[in-house]
């Protein structure tokens, strides 16, 4: 009995030490890609279409510009609901669901610019060919894991829109 618990120890060790090892390279991956800042680009990108669009409906549908103070409450919605640090572990959970050891390492190896054996060719192209289904399920994973903030911005909008003071703000804004 004593040998059967030594051993399971033993293992229990063993596989979280190579859990954290590869959680470290998917992490090390991540880190080198660029992919929080990228990720951080895109959501302020995004942001700033969201409330582009929010703007011109409320200018054609209401003839009223929507408030500085409007869409800064947008932006902080975005910002905090994609906030890279949110979805980097299931992110990290992806690439390591998805690619090998060895890929993740060849990936990390091509980030850092310090090139491909030709014998790797194969493998890295392997690597590669995995991107878009990486991609969908990083998308598919945000989505499932953020509540989103349309109905905050609906929300703030419509408060706007209903406010009675509204008319002679309009007539100041046209002025």
């Amino acid at each position: 009995m004593r040998i059967s618990c030594l051993s399971l120890l033993s293992f229990l060790i063993f596989t979280s030490t190579v859990g954290a090892a590869e959680i470290r390279d998917a992490n090390r991956l991540l880190r080198v890609s660029n992919v929080a800042s990228q990720f951080e680009s895109m959501t302020q990108l995004q942001t700033r279409n969201i409330i582009r669009t929010y703007t011109s409906i409320v200018a054609i549908s209401a003839d009223v510009e929507l408030p500085l103070w409007i869409k800064m409450e947008i932006e902080a919605c975005y910002e905090q609901t994609f906030a890279w640090e949110k979805f980097e572990d299931g992110i990290a959970q992806i690439l390591l669901n998805n690619f090998t050891n060895h890929e993740m390492v060849l990936l990390t190896d091509f980030y850092r610019s310090e090139g491909l054996p030709p014998a790797e060719i194969p493998s890295f192209k392997a690597a590669i060919a995995k991107g878009e289904m990486i991609q969908q399920l990083t998308a598919d994973y945000i989505l499932a894991n953020s509540e989103g903030c349309a109905e905050h911005d609906i929300g703030l909008i419509l408060g706007f829109l209903a406010d009675p003071q509204l008319e002679s703000d309009k007539t100041l804004t046209a002025e």
